[in-house]
């Protein structure tokens, strides 16, 4: 056992020479790390496997070995720590050290399988380790989650989409971008779902209600790195933070470790939106973030705040003793203030609140000093008032203000010839008698001017009526009106989540469409003044208005234009708005067509409505489709299936993104969704696949395959083989002669 020991021992020395060796050359590192890793395998001791997976996780992290070097040693340590994490023997230190290991070869192992397809053992390795880590998550110790944060923020950050130079291609960093689309091992939508999925998860910790500050703080700093990088996901992530308050987290009772950790997530929040504000003073959502730093400075709660002071005063007398204590221990007591009684005849403000007798005091004009001056004055001297003192001066105004109005009502009212009619009454009815005609002549005639009627006799007061508005003032004063609202929704935000079981939030059809006053209450609002107000109006505008150069522009169309160039300026953030407001044409269409067959059937007249729906969701279409990329495959999918109906334009419009071989996935995925998903528009979508294989020759693979399981019996898909067999002759002979060639497609 002794000489286990000692050879244990001697092991351990050789090879922390060899770590020196490296870290004074890097040139040794792969001979170094080739020779080290039969050593420190899954077999070897634990002191051994710890002092490997340390010195693999320093190797794969440092600056001074190459990355071309770090991708070739990469394939042989991986097999390494794969076995070694699947022992089942859990220490902590190992394992904290693979994760860290792994965090740094993920980027190392996916640009390998970019390059190096073929070379499918390697990924097998890298996706068992990452699953195994994602698994250990929850339910490793706190040293081991830090190390996980790092390592998923990694895989987030190679999952997604970043910048590429296309004139400098070796120089892109690992992302989805790089990968080519139809790579043997890697699927873009798989990768790119799951890399959202550990974004959702890693920021789950600022929505729970009591989250470990180290945690919290392992995140925040490994946020910044993501929102530096991924335009497309840092203002969710930013968002994210603007609504965590760290002082949320405190729990009581309240300890100076619960203090300390809160004070740490408040200045590390700060930290991160002031680092980004200096990198892009310019950022959208710069404003948001001032205000949530602000925010962040003033929410510590009371009990954090206090504890953290010194003890306050006693609650006792300002001057240590009460009248009790005063009479028993023979106290003096406070001076009392002398408070002249005010001059005979009228009393100003100013007399009625001057306390003092000096004359240079009374007359100082106060005005002259400005207000800020004033304000360093007062607060501190009222701060430090004796409180008697005060009392006294306050039961001296009030007997001067009482004694005023006690001399008030004493003196009589001046006369007056005339009485004030100071409860007139608009409801008074005139006591006007009638006299005869003859009478009323001769008091015309008679012209007293000397003699005033002692009573006046006044009829009820009317305001007159508005002018009407004419047809065009009304409508520039509706469309006015629809600019602000718009302008609303800029400034309006979504409604905060009040809690499980609580708001309208979770209420389903029982909820009420306006009750928030947030974004989505006023797009409601909108889309059903579009809508349903001018419901059966514009079916009489139709029977009387048969000449084309009369129709006018109504405030639903004002609405409606309104609408759709709202949602055109930013389509993927508010996509929701554009189902929302197609969804509300569709029913009032459905609605306006079941009321017009009824009214038809009863009155035996022929009468139409206008239908909407097909109309705005076409022209939707025609104005995004052009702006959409590969990117927003899961936006044009979710928009496509959640508005109400599919019809054949919509699909021939979704077919006419073929037309871009860059865009022909999208085209197709999209069409297999609705196929998929939606029977009513099942043989619309294929009859446009179908078109789309025929008429585009890019299209043929995916199509094909499409074709093959929903349609076999189809002309396109009998014919696909021998088509792939003669693609190079079609195109030579195309090349060659310039005319097309009849394939059979």
């Amino acid at each position: 056992m002794a000489q286990s020991t000692g050879n244990l021992v001697d092991q351990i020395a050789q090879l922390n020479a060899a770590r020196t060796l490296v870290l004074g050359d890097s040139a040794f590192y792969p001979q170094i790390v080739n020779g080290v890793l039969p050593i420190i395998g899954a077999r070897s001791r634990l002191e051994l496997r710890r002092w490997g997976a340390e010195f693999l996780a320093e190797t794969f992290s440092s600056p001074a070995l190459a990355p071309a070097q770090k991708e070739q040693l990469a394939a042989t340590a991986l097999q390494t720590l794969r076995e070694t994490l699947e022992l089942p023997e859990k220490d902590t230190v190992t394992l904290k050290h693979i994760v860290e290991a792994a965090a740094s070869l993920y980027p190392l192992v996916f640009r390998h399988i970019i390059n190096h397809p073929e070379d499918s053992t390697v990924w097998e390795n890298m996706t068992a380790i990452k699953d195994d880590i994602l698994r250990r998550w929850d339910t490793s110790p706190f040293s081991v989650k830090v190390c996980c944060i790092k390592f998923v923020q990694r895989v987030v950050q190679v999952q997604t989409h970043g910048l590429t130079d296309p004139r400098r291609p070796e120089q892109n960093e690992t992302s989805l971008a790089i990968v080519p689309r139809n790579h043997s091992l890697l699927s873009l939508p798989y990768l790119e779902a799951e890399a959202s999925g550990l974004l959702d998860r890693l920021l789950s910790v600022f929505q729970e209600d009591a989250s470990d500050p180290l945690l919290v703080n392992a995140t925040l700093n490994s946020l910044a790195i993501l929102i530096r990088t991924r335009q497309s996901i840092g203002n969710k992530i930013i968002n994210a933070i603007l609504s965590f308050v760290p002082a949320r987290q405190a729990r009581t009772p309240v300890t100076p470790a619960v203090r300390v950790g809160v004070k740490s997530m408040e200045r590390t929040a700060r930290a991160l939106m002031i680092n980004i504000m200096k990198r892009n003073p310019s950022h959208p959502l710069a404003s948001k973030m001032q205000q949530h730093i602000e925010r962040l400075m003033q929410s510590r709660i009371e009990t954090v705040d206090d504890s953290s002071k010194k003890r306050g005063l006693p609650i006792e007398p300002t001057d240590g003793l009460d009248n009790s204590k005063r009479a028993k221990l023979d106290a003096e007591s406070p001076p009392l203030i002398k408070v002249s009684p005010l001059p005979p005849g009228p009393v100003s403000y100013s007399q009625l609140y001057t306390l003092t007798d000096d004359t240079g005091l009374s007359s100082f004009d106060v005005k002259q000093l400005p207000v800020d001056l004033l304000v360093k004055i007062v607060v501190p001297v009222l701060a430090r008032v004796d409180q008697s003192v005060l009392q006294q001066a306050v039961d001296g105004v009030r007997m001067r203000y009482q004694t005023l109005q006690k001399q008030q009502a004493a003196q009589p009212p001046p006369a007056t010839g005339e009485e004030e009619d100071d409860d007139y009454e608009p409801e008074y009815q005139p006591m006007d008698v009638a006299e005869p005609a003859a009478e009323q002549e001769d008091a015309l005639s008679a012209e007293p001017v000397d003699l005033q009627p002692d009573l006046v006799s006044l009829g009820p007061f009317v305001l007159p009526q508005p002018p009407p508005l004419s047809e065009n003032e009304a409508a520039e004063i509706g469309r006015s009106a629809v600019g602000r609202v718009f302008d609303m929704l800029a400034s309006s935000g979504v409604a905060p989540n009040t809690g499980k079981g609580k708001g309208q939030q979770h209420l389903g059809f029982s909820r009420l469409a306006g009750s928030t006053f947030d974004r989505d209450a006023w797009v409601t609002l909108l889309t059903r003044l579009a809508t349903r107000a001018p419901a059966g109006l514009e079916v009489d505008n139709k029977k009387n208005d048969q000449d084309p150069s009369s129709k006018r522009s109504t405030i639903s169309d004002s609405i409606r234009e309104t609408l759709y160039r709202y949602i055109l300026e930013d389509f993927r953030g508010r996509v929701n708005v554009g189902i929302m407001w197609l969804n509300e044409e569709w029913y009032n269409d459905r609605i306006q067509m079941k009321f017009t067959a009824s009214q038809r059937a009863e009155e035996d007249e022929e009468s139409s409505v206008p239908l909407h729906y097909d109309q705005w969701s076409l022209r939707l279409l025609d104005g995004f489709l052009p702006y959409l990329d590969s990117r927003d495959t899961k936006i044009f999918i979710r928009f496509l299936s959640e508005i109400p109906e599919v019809t054949i334009p919509i699909t021939k419009r979704v077919a006419s993104l073929a037309k871009d071989p860059e865009r022909v996935n999208l085209c197709i995925q999209s069409l297999l969704y609705l196929i998929m998903f939606r029977p009513p528009a099942r043989e619309m979508c294929l009859n446009a696949v179908e078109d789309v294989y025929q008429t585009y020759e890019e299209s043929r693979p995916a199509a094909g395959k499409v074709l093959a399981r929903w349609r076999p019996q189809s002309t396109a898909v009998q014919q696909a083989q021998p088509e792939q067999q003669s693609t190079l002759v079609s195109r030579t002979v195309e090349s060659e002669n310039n005319t097309p060639v009849a394939n059979g497609a």
